[in-house]
């Protein structure tokens, strides 16, 4: 049987082509460049701005529906939908809501969302901790102490440390949610910060008594700590 392969070629290429499309309208509509309510271009505008095919247009146009961004109305076009059909947790949507020009107002809610939801994981860990897992903390703990005058090693030390405390919780789908919030927030630069020794040694101290909880079996103990620590650290971030 003889391939096309021109066709297959197309066929390979196409969907890079669309998710090229689909990440800059995203940008776009969340970014505000498109508002709530207004319609996108025509398509065949669409294909001469990004030099593609309908078919590539179309394709990006069904991620956009997807999403929730966007609603294909007759004799209307495509119009950008109301915020609260947005999925604010996919990953792209949620990497721009937190650079937009009010992305703090959405840091901010990432805050609120990670301490109620790791202060819980923080009192489950320290009511199910088994030695090895406490062995682990103390190791981590350690660690950390010694990375105290190097904040890019201390960063990922730290971030060892909240997903040890997550898996020690068992509580999965608290953990995705962070996860997923929090990887995306550490893209936008309002997120980090700048990091100064009077930071480090702050979220340092936070973090022994989050560990000194969790090792005694101190569970209201751990969840207070656990969502002092990350109120805190953002107050720090933020105003830095």
């Amino acid at each position: 049987m003889t391939i096309d392969n021109t066709s297959v070629r197309i066929t390979r290429r196409r969907p890079h082509l669309a998710a090229g499309v689909v990440e800059i309208l995203v940008r776009d509509i969340v970014q505000n460049l498109y508002p709530v309510g207004s319609a996108l271009p025509p398509e065949n505008i669409l294909c001469e701005q990004f030099e593609v095919s309908r078919t590539v247009i179309r394709e990006a146009t069904k991620a956009l529906i997807e999403k929730g961004l966007v609603d294909s109305q007759q004799g209307r076009g495509t119009i950008v939908c109301e915020t609260e059909a947005w999925d604010m947790l996919d990953p792209m949507v949620l990497s721009n809501m937190f650079k937009r020009e009010d992305g703090l107002i959405y840091l901010d809610n990432l805050i609120e969302i990670r301490a109620l939801l790791e202060a819980s994981m923080a009192a489950k860990a320290a009511a199910k901790a088994t030695p090895e897992d406490r062995q682990q903390l103390i190791r981590l703990r350690a660690n950390l102490e010694e990375l105290r005058d190097n904040p890019a090693e201390y960063l990922a030390e730290d971030i060892a440390l909240h997903g040890m405390i997550m898996e020690i919780s068992g509580d999965k789908l608290s953990a995705a949610i962070i996860r997923t919030i929090h990887d995306q927030a550490r893209e936008a630069a309002k997120y980090n910060g700048r990091i100064s020794t009077g930071l480090l040694n702050a979220t340092h101290l936070g973090h022994l008594k989050i560990v000194d909880a969790i090792l005694g079996g101190d569970s209201d103990a751990a969840a207070r700590a656990m969502h002092e620590h990350i109120e805190s650290a953002w107050s720090n971030r933020r105003e830095s």
